[in-house]
């Protein structure tokens, strides 16, 4: 008696599977059959080619413009070195006529006394 019930739901099982793979078999086959649908697909894909090419242009056009904007602050910040050199190198000769003009204005103050 248990028996009959499980070869039921087991044949039961095997009809739904064996459907569901002919359902999607003629799906497939009314796809590929209909060209309209297919050539939409076509233009769709096109499309979003189209979007993804456009995105990875503009993507590389701002890493050439960010590029640019390095090399610019790169050169920025070399001037600035240069001119904070300058200025070091000014002050330390200027300090150290400061200090030669001392030790002469000493020295004059010693031999008068």
């Amino acid at each position: 008696m248990n028996t009959r019930p499980v070869v039921l739901v087991f044949l039961l099982i095997v009809l739904v599977i064996t459907s569901q793979f002919e359902w999607k078999q003629q799906i497939g086959e009314a796809a590929a059959a209909d060209p309209a649908a297919a050539r939409r697909r076509q233009q769709l894909l096109a499309r979003e080619d189209a979007v993804k090419e456009k995105i990875i242009l503009s993507q590389e056009k701002n890493i050439q413009q960010l590029n640019q904007l390095i090399e610019s602050l790169q050169r920025q910040l070399l001037h600035c070195r240069g001119s904070n050199n300058t200025v070091h190198a000014a002050t330390a000769a200027a300090a150290t006529e400061v200090s030669e003009v001392k030790g002469h204005e000493i020295i004059e103050d010693e031999n008068r006394r």
